[in-house]
């Protein structure tokens, strides 16, 4: 099977940008948003773990910092302090591919649950030792379980609709490198 070539890999990232930009976009619309309300899942999250599961190549880290950098600047977080989590957990993911590429979904679920709720209690644990104020636990608690459950649904609609896949093993791009 003939790989993308390089031009198909900045087709990608032109395509998660876009992504992002909606995911965004739907997220500050005031959309029956009401005090009590339970919150919504982190869809830029389950987007970005996703693709750095299946094909770690279309989101290199310039391209992750920017669009969340840009996300903390919008929900008005401290910038970089997420960006910089979701870096991390992105690249034990991007380290681990050739592990990750063998696994079961069951177990690529639970282990993007497992760097989820690693994100987030790091991220309440600076806002803790800051003595920032934070929502409840409970709320951004729920919101984390949300985007596990989503998880599958993210990764359904990636495979169907734009073909996003692990790659096999040996499988080659254009240049002959092993992905």
């Amino acid at each position: 099977m003939v790989e993308l070539a390089p031009s198909g890999v900045w087709l990608y990232r032109g395509l998660f940008v876009l992504i992002a930009a909606v995911l965004m976009f739907t997220r500050l619309l005031p959309m029956g948003s009401e005090a009590g309300d339970w919150p919504g899942p982190d869809l830029l999250l389950c987007v970005i773990f996703a693709w750095a599961t299946r094909r770690p190549d279309y989101l290199p880290v310039w391209l992750l910092g920017a669009v969340l950098l840009m996300e903390d600047m919008l929900l008005m977080r401290p910038p970089g302090l997420w960006t910089a989590l979701v870096i991390v957990a992105v690249e034990f993911i991007r380290n681990r591919v050739t592990l990750t590429r063998e696994l079961t979904f069951m177990v690529e679920w639970a282990l993007v649950a497992a760097l989820m709720v690693a994100c987030l209690l790091a991220y309440r644990l600076v806002f803790t030792l800051s003595f920032l104020p934070q929502a409840g636990f409970g709320f951004a608690m729920m919101q984390t379980l949300w985007s596990i459950l989503c998880y599958p649904l993210v990764v359904g609609a990636s495979r169907i609709t734009f073909d996003l896949r692990k790659p096999a093993t040996g499988e080659v791009d254009s240049y002959g490198r092993r992905l």
